[in-house]
């Protein structure tokens, strides 16, 4: 039965809650500049331009272009970057939507980066929400009202430190060539690029990059520097404190302040990181140092962008659109009107080709750059004496320990070395890897159509050796220097070097630095057997007593199993090589100091060339002639697209590669391959389908039209995203490897 009136009964303190209903949010637009065009943090291709959102009044003085901002996104909430204002939005008003709220009042991304992140953006092929992934690091709230705190001005260096500068530079000008040139751009207020040709020393780089940062800031510039690990981040930070430049730490007043900021995307905590981010973009911090994340400092005007060893595997982003930290650097200088310096040990082909190449174009993250070399005779007195041990070499000296792995002679060298000081070992990596070479003479097999490295895949039944490039089958090989006909496999690998130089340096300490064993930050200076891997090499603690550079030095350093650099694969093999030795032997002290290098065992001519002359032009100038004859970067552009096998072939039919205008380059073909790749290794059940006849190929086309293959990559790979076709696709342009 019912009645009007009636209600449920409840117990007491049960009643169910009535909910009243929200009234709509009343807003209204901003008399000024009304439309927000946002740029959100949505990664897919297709959604690469701006969204036009309306501003209210009440929002409008803190909601400013670079500001953080929540907007709703179809059925979702998403974050985005207010990229300008404008009066008018070519969307109708009635299918605008609102800003849901200003995350924070701070400009994280200014005028000047928003810019330099579209260039980014246009340079390899990607969207500006890919670039802001790796410029702007995630929000911590508690960091913005605790930065508030800091001061806002910046410390000008003191007289004393300037005149370290000016002493420097008499150093440096007295070193090296055409110092004058570099001093007078960091001073200016023109774009100019320089390669930078280091001397051997202990703290050589240290010093002349801490000179460039002093200088620039005397000149009241930003600075930004680029290295590849942590480990020279730490190298470089007493240097810097020498010119009065303090590191930027916890202040009395609460927040944060400094001179120098350390920007790392690995390692470093959120809120760090994010304090680091907001003190240079709120202009507290001039001066920013650190690994690949460092590239996307938002520094403001003229600055100095200097990157250390410029062809290191840590420059390349993992993510899309991968770009390079020294393209992005040399972009970003150039669109500021600052300088960009590319230093390292050994010069690659790109800086060679920048330097003195005759076909040298300007791209937008490459042209022409200065040469800033050593002088002979400074360069002859830092240098060690440099002895290649091969074959030739010790049967010349009538060595009876030919073939063994540390011949007798550099038993010998080590041993007097041993008397005063530590010596360094310098090992290959302890990871396993196959390659072919001629049975007879050893040397590298390679393609004989384009030259690239050949091997015997796994997943075929007629094992015939395929190239690792265009993946052509080396049908009827013959070597092309001893016309013999017989591959065989080499392994390359060192693992027990330690257990082994045991018996021939009884009762000396050894220690082993490796990333698989551990790294060891430094050593004593005393009698001792250093064994490290590439870049895990420990710097040398001077005693007390010691002043300058001659305690921070090994006594000898010797580059064991020198014949794997016969069989290294990738494009930049021979480059990789060099930088690694170079890097070890310029721990070593000078001949003026009886120091010595020794090289034992086969290698390329070219690189012990170079290592004994300190002159790596001598290497880079051979890779750069190959390159032009092979098609390779530098002499083109190009750019590595892999994926589904039916989605690549689509792709390169629709940007012209398969019967277009970019079949050929210049006389070779467009396109290398493609070549079966393997699954990759985070595959999901899911995914097996769509990853299925997985393929990778090469495209290349003169660098004069480089930015057109990045328009055209970034056009076709959105279209295949937004109309849904399967299969992977993705694409990376200037790769450090083609493999």
């Amino acid at each position: 039965m019912t009645f009007e009136g009636a209600e449920q009964l409840t117990l007491a303190g049960l009643a169910p809650r009535k909910r009243r209903k929200r009234a709509p949010a009343e807003h209204s637009p901003a008399v000024h500049l009304p439309i927000a065009q946002v740029v959100l943090e949505v990664q897919a291709l297709h959604l690469g331009q701006t969204f036009d959102y309306l501003v209210d009044e009440k929002d409008s003085d803190t909601a400013q272009p670079g500001v953080l901002v929540r907007v709703r996104f179809g059925g979702q909430r998403v974050n985005g970057v207010i990229w300008r204002r404008a009066a008018t939005s070519a969307t109708p008003q009635s299918s605008l939507r609102y800003l849901e709220r200003v995350v924070s009042p701070d400009v994280l991304v200014p005028e000047s980066m928003r810019e330099d992140i579209s260039l980014i953006a246009e340079a390899y092929g990607g969207t500006r929400a890919n670039i802001l992934r790796f410029a702007v690091p995630p929000r911590v709230a508690k960091v913005e009202a605790e930065q508030r705190l800091a001061a806002s001005f910046t410390r000008q260096l003191t007289s004393q430190a300037v005149r370290g500068a000016e002493q420097a530079y008499q150093r440096i000008s007295a070193n090296y060539g055409d110092a004058h040139v570099l001093q007078e751009s960091l001073t200016g207020n023109r774009f100019q690029a320089f390669v930078f040709d280091l001397m051997p020393g202990a703290q050589e780089w240290q010093k002349n990059m801490a000179w460039m940062v002093a200088t620039a800031r005397t000149a009241g510039k930003c600075a930004v520097v680029e290295l590849p690990t942590m480990r020279e981040v730490n190298d470089l930070l007493p240097i810097l404190r020498n010119y009065g430049l303090m590191p930027f730490a916890p202040a009395a007043n609460g927040g944060w302040a400094g001179d120098v900021a350390v920007l790392n995307a690995e390692s470093m905590p959120a809120a760090d990181r994010y304090r680091t981010y907001l003190a240079v973009a709120l202009g507290q911090v001039k001066v920013v140092i650190g690994t690949r994340a460092v590239a996307y400092a938002p520094v403001e005007g003229p600055a100095l962008f200097a990157i250390l060893e410029d062809a290191a595997y840590q420059n390349m982003d993992g993510m899309m659109p991968y770009p390079q930290a020294r393209g992005v650097m040399r972009l970003r200088a150039k669109a500021h009107g600052g300088v960009f310096v590319a230093m390292a040990n050994a010069r690659t082909p790109q800086s060679h080709w920048e330097n003195t190449g005759p076909d040298t174009v300007e791209t937008p993250v490459s042209g022409f750059s200065a040469a800033i070399h050593p002088l002979a005779s400074p360069l002859k007195d830092a240098t060690p004496w440099v002895r290649w041990l091969n074959r030739e070499e010790l049967t010349r000296l009538a060595d009876p320990t030919i073939g063994a792995r540390v011949p007798h002679t550099a038993v010998r060298v080590l041993s007097k070395a041993l008397e005063s000081g530590p010596v360094l070992l310098s090992i290959p990596q302890d990871s396993m890897s196959e390659t072919l070479s001629c049975a007879k003479c050893h040397r590298q097999a390679r393609c004989p159509k384009c030259a690239g490295p050949l091997q015997v895949p796994s997943d075929r039944a007629d094992n015939t050796p395929r190239c690792r490039w265009c993946g052509a089958p080396a049908l009827n090989w013959a070597c092309p220097a001893c016309k013999h006909e017989r591959m065989r496999v080499v392994r390359v690998g060192a693992a027990g070097t330690a257990s082994e130089l045991a018996g021939l340096f009884r009762g000396i300490p050894m220690v082993v630095s490796s990333k698989a064993r551990g790294v060891v930050p430094e050593v004593p200076a005393k009698p001792l057997i250093v064994i490290a891997t590439p870049g895990f090499e420990p710097r040398v603690r001077p005693a007390e007593s010691t002043q300058g550079a001659a305690g921070r030095e090994y006594r000898a350093v010797a580059i064991l199993d020198a014949w794997t650099s016969l069989y290294q694969l990738g494009v930049d093999a021979r480059l990789d090589t060099l930088t690694a030795w170079m890097r070890a032997v310029a721990l070593c002290a000078p001949r003026s100091r009886e120091g010595q290098a020794l090289i034992l065992g086969e290698t390329d001519p070219a690189i012990a060339q170079s290592l004994m002359t300190w002159d790596s032009r001598i290497l880079a100038a051979k890779d750069m002639q190959e390159r032009v004859e092979t098609g390779m970067p530098p002499a083109v552009a190009a750019a590595c697209i892999w994926g589904r096998r039916d989605a690549v072939m689509t792709l390169m039919q629709r940007i012209g590669v398969l019967g277009g205008d970019w079949t050929v380059c210049g006389e070779l073909p467009g396109m290398l391959g493609p070549v079966p790749i393997p699954q990759p290794e985070t595959v999901d059940a899911r995914e097996l389908e769509a990853t299925a006849d997985r393929v990778k190929a090469v495209v290349r086309v003169p660098q004069i039209r480089r930015a057109e293959l990045a328009e055209r990559l970034q056009r076709e790979t959105a279209r295949h995203v937004a109309a849904r076709e399967l299969g992977e696709l993705r694409f990376r342009i200037d790769p450090k490897d083609l493999i």
